[in-house]
Parts: structure tokens; C-alpha cells; sequence
């Protein structure tokens, strides 16, 4: 394996070299690469588009902007579940190595493009909770559906412009300067910056839930003290205070799924990788799909709205199911068996 080492400048930075990144050695390692995808990728395209249903087609759902936050969290999901999936298969289970330095480039831009939307989501989600709880008062002056809409946009602009960035010619190949053990044709410079970004993104949910969590407690102390004056105030604090706790749980199997991924890539930067922690970087990989599958279990567990509305769609296809059993030529020809009885 000597001979395939990962390149350290752009000498090497041919399609050839992507061979190099393909550290599944045996068939057993690439099977169980492909049943966690499979398995964790139609789980989370199944789950996250359960849960754009429920948002959107329901109206009372939709409006508010906690689940517009939510959606844009399933949304980009399910799109690094697709992406992810398909371009990790093909290249680390099919070897398929047959395509461009751009094409090569653009998949892994989609893929970044939605994890990075992902975590902005939850941030976003985290300051809504906070907004909500610290000043519920001024809540909806400050939190319009107009403002949620522009803030998406901006953060899915963001998200995409900096994840294109090696596309556009911030890469290894271009510059001539030192590739990534990780990813094909990647500046370690870029690396670097993309995990800071991460980093900050992940600081900052941490920090937003710091106080909201904070504000959950005082809610709590202030509902055992007045449980027979709050009334509906107390109804709405419960509601907040359990969105919170939800969201504070989705934080935390993110930050399982995703540390030892995030720690590996900084360690490649400062240091040589060897075979064993290439091949572990890529089994962590599809902790991030399982994050994503994940998230939308704990919805259906935590949020009564989005519990109640599925509640209602599964009654509604029940009815569905009786009704060709209770249609009239069902019942005649029940009648005319009784008859003949």
C-alpha cells in the first residue's frame, strides 16, 4: 500500500490517484458499508419525508416558523441522505472511480452543501427556542414567517457557496498545495476552514441552548409555584419547555454521531493517517446518515403537534382501508350470505 499513498501535492492529483481513497480492502467491509447506507439512508429519506408531510400539509403547522426551522432540517437531510449514499456506494463498494475531478468535486459540494444546512438549521431552531422562551411577549413581532423564509435563504445560499468553493477552484489541483488524506483532489487549507465553520456552527448551537435551557428551568420553577393561576400560560410554557428538551436531545446524538468524524479530520490535518483510520473514518461516515435518521424519531416522540398530526393521517388511511369493506356491494353480498345461511 506503500505505492498508494495519499498525494501531497498536485504531481499526483489525477484521476488515478482516487483508486488511493478506496481503503475497503475485503468484500465483508464493503457489504456492511452498504447495508448501514441502505439501511440508514432509506430509514432517513422514509422518516424526513414523513415529517415534510406532516408539516406541510397540515396549515396550523406550517405557519409557525419553529417548523419551518424544522422542515428546512428534514429537507437538507433527506438531500445529504441521496447524495451520501450514492456517491459513497459507488465509489468506496463499486470502486466506480470512472468520472471527473469536477463531477468528483460537485458531489462532494451537494454532500456538505446539506449537512452544512443541517446543523444552520438546528442553529436556527435553537435561537427560535430562545427567542421564544426569553421573550414570548414579543415573540411573534420578532419571529415572522417573512423573516424565517429570508433567514433560510440565506443560510442555504451560504451553505451552498461555501461548499462549492473547491469546485470553483479552491482545490489541491489548482493551487498546488497540500491534498487532503481524506478526500480526493481537497486542499487541506479548505479542510481546515470548513471544520472551523463546523466547529462554530456546533459553538453556537451549544451557547443558544446554554440559555434556553436556563430559561426552561426558571419556567419550570415558576409553574410549580403558580400551577393554579397560570392556566393556558402555563400550557404554552410546558409546550416551550419540551420543544426545548427535544431539541437539546437532538443536539446531543449530533454531537455523537459527528465527533468522531469531526476528530478525525483534524487529526489528518496535523498528521499522517494510517490504513486502520482511514478505514474507520469511513465506517464513521455513515454515523452522519444515522444522525439523520434519528432526528426525525425524536419529533414523533417530543412534539405533540407533529405527533397529533400523524396520529391523524394514520386514522385517515385506516378509513381509506374499511371503505371498500363497507361499500354497498360489500354489504349486499354480506346480506345475501346471511340469507343463505
Amino acid at each position: 500500500m506503500d505505492s498508494c499513498r495519499v498525494p501531497a501535492n498536485t504531481s499526483k492529483c489525477s484521476g488515478s490517484t482516487m483508486e488511493c481513497f478506496m481503503v475497503l480492502s475485503t468484500q465483508a467491509q464493503k457489504i456492511s458499508i452498504g447495508i448501514l447506507c441502505g439501511l440508514f439512508g432509506t430509514m432517513c429519506v422514509f422518516e424526513n419525508s414523513l415529517v415534510l408531510y406532516l408539516i406541510f400539509s397540515s396549515p396550523g403547522i406550517r405557519k409557525k416558523p419553529s417548523y419551518l426551522f424544522i422542515g428546512s432540517l428534514a429537507l437538507a437531510d433527506i438531500l445529504a441522505s441521496i447524495i451520501f449514499v450514492c456517491s459513497f456506494v459507488n465509489f468506496h463498494v463499486f470502486n466506480e472511480a470512472g468520472f471527473s475531478k469536477e463531477v468528483f468535486l460537485l458531489q462532494l459540494g451537494g454532500v456538505n452543501t446539506s449537512f452544512s444546512a443541517s446543523l444552520s438549521s438546528l442553529l436556527l431552531t435553537a435561537l427560535d427556542r430562545y427567542i421564544s422562551i426569553s421573550r414570548p411577549s414579543q415573540y411573534k413581532l420578532l419571529m415572522t414567517r417573512k423573516r424565517a423564509w429570508t433567514a433560510l435563504a440565506v443560510l442555504w445560499v451560504t451553505c451552498a457557496t461555501i461548499a462549492c468553493l473547491p469546485l470553483l477552484g479552491w482545490n489541491c489541483c489548482v493551487l498546488d498545495s497540500s491534498c487532503s488524506e481524506l478526500f480526493p483532489f481537497v486542499d487541506d487549507n479548505y479542510l481546515s476552514g470548513w471544520i472551523c465553520f463546523v466547529v462554530v456552527l456546533l459553538g453556537c448551537i451549544v451557547y443558544a441552548y446554554a440559555h434556553v435551557l436556563r430559561r426552561a428551568r426558571q419556567h419550570v420553577a415558576y409553574m410549580e409555584k403558580h400551577q393554579a393561576q397560570a392556566g393556558k400560560q402555563n400550557t404554552r410554557m410546558r409546550m416551550d419547555v419540551m420543544l426545548a428538551k427535544t431539541l437539546v436531545m437532538v443536539l446531543a446524538v449530533l454531537t455523537l454521531c459527528w465527533s468522531p468524524v469531526l476528530v478525525l479530520m483534524i487529526y489528518s490535518i496535523f498528521n499522517r493517517l494510517s490504513e486502520r483510520l482511514r478505514k474507520a473514518f469511513a465506517f464513521c461516515s455513515t454515523l452522519c446518515l444515522l444522525n439523520s435518521m434519528v432526528n426525525p424519531i425524536i419529533y414523533a416522540l417530543r412534539s405533540k403537534e407533529l405527533f397529533s398530526s400523524l396520529r391523524r393521517v394514520l386514522s385517515h388511511f385506516r378509513r381509506q382501508l374499511k371503505a371498500p369493506e363497507e361499500s354497498p356491494e360489500a354489504e349486499s353480498t354480506h346480506k345475501s350470505s346471511v340469507i343463505e345461511t
